[in-house]
């Protein structure tokens, strides 16, 4: 796998190493922002202190800018397009976009499926190239998969906008290893975006393996498991109306005080190396393997500025047993969606 080496003073003391999504895909800086939480599912963002978080991504060498067209119903990309007019030229053009999109939406913001028909990956495309005020999208991937269309449709879609230049590469999100094959037999497919945490090793079985053999990197999403183990989540913590995590299994009662069990655990690891919580979680996913690109969802800069200190936190083989002693696989208590949206998830059938 290529890498290449630049140098970001303002956060790292060593040069670093980009990773490449896959065989097919674009090089990139070894941490991806997640934007959605700028836009929905965590309350209240501020949008001046978000926008200056993207900047100060850009501005330390992250290249990739995660988001969905149905975040916020548009606000997200909206929000993403203000940052980038906004930022100096040079970052501005090392940014790549990646969009998901599918997810049909109600007015008062609820979820009512995925439309994975050709046309209506058309439209989407336009809506979003619009919206974020480019003439491409770098990786455009189905939020989730169709279960009334075969992958098949709607990742030969994806793939004339690839010929028609307005996507660069095809990504998936949260497909199962059999759906990986079948859209990978149609046309390239840069990165799978899924969840992969200390909390939430499921792709470890049958999808990592099935990922690496087609040559298919991996975008981890949910690496602080939605900051339930950051170290910053406390039992006694009240979310705000629409915060996603109200309905989450493994944030309610006997589950989180079960799960903050193992971010005490993990805590002890962190403190023995002088390093955070949050540093250390994100770490252990970046050792994973070179063809793993973790997103991190920070919404200020303070918690951008910590997860970039996870690129300076070397895991050695006596750290790696001893995370894996505090959280071992399989420990959370909970699902990590409620069950109408687990039902959602080819990559749990």
């Amino acid at each position: 796998m290529t890498t290449n080496e630049n140098t970001h003073p303002s956060h790292s003391t060593h040069p670093i190493r980009r990773r490449t999504l896959g065989t097919t895909g674009p090089s990139v800086h070894p941490l991806g922002l997640g934007c959605m939480g700028m836009s929905a599912l965590y309350g209240e963002a501020d949008r001046a202190e978000s926008i200056a978080t993207i900047h100060a991504a850009l501005d330390a060498g992250v290249t990739l800018l995660d988001t969905g067209d149905f975040y916020g119903m548009g606000h997200n990309e909206l929000l993403i397009n203000e940052a980038l007019r906004t930022a100096p030229a040079a970052a501005r053009e090392q940014a790549l976009t990646s969009v998901k999109f599918g997810a049909l939406r109600t007015v008062e913001g609820g979820f009512t499926g995925y439309d994975g028909r050709p046309a209506a990956v058309k439209n989407f495309l336009a809506y979003s190239l619009q919206r974020l005020g480019r003439d491409h999208i770098d990786i455009y991937r189905i939020a989730r998969v169709d279960p009334d269309v075969p992958i098949e449709e709607t990742v030969g879609a994806i793939a004339e906008a690839v010929q028609a230049g307005h996507v660069r590469h095809i990504g998936l999100s949260e497909v199962g290893a059999d759906t990986l094959r079948r859209a990978a037999a149609v046309a390239p497919i840069s990165d799978l975006q899924i969840e992969y945490s200390l909390i939430s090793r499921g792709i470890e079985e049958e999808i990592l393996p099935t990922a690496r053999e087609l040559g298919i990197g991996i975008t981890a999403y949910g690496v602080l498991s939605r900051g339930l183990i950051s170290g910053h989540f406390t039992r006694d913590r009240a979310l705000a109306p629409g915060d996603f995590r109200g309905m989450s299994p493994r944030f309610q009662g006997d589950n989180l005080d079960r799960n903050l069990d193992l971010v005490d655990a993990l805590r002890k690891v962190a403190d023995d190396k002088g390093v955070s919580v949050a540093q250390t979680a994100i770490a252990w996913v970046l050792s994973r393997g070179e063809d793993i690109v973790p997103l991190v969802g920070a919404r200020r800069r303070d918690r951008l500025v910590e997860a970039l200190g996870a690129l300076d936190t070397v895991l050695t083989p006596a750290d790696l047993a001893a995370i894996e002693a505090a959280v071992p696989a399989g420990a959370a208590a909970g699902e990590r969606y409620p069950a109408a949206q687990m039902a959602h998830l080819d990559s749990e059938h």
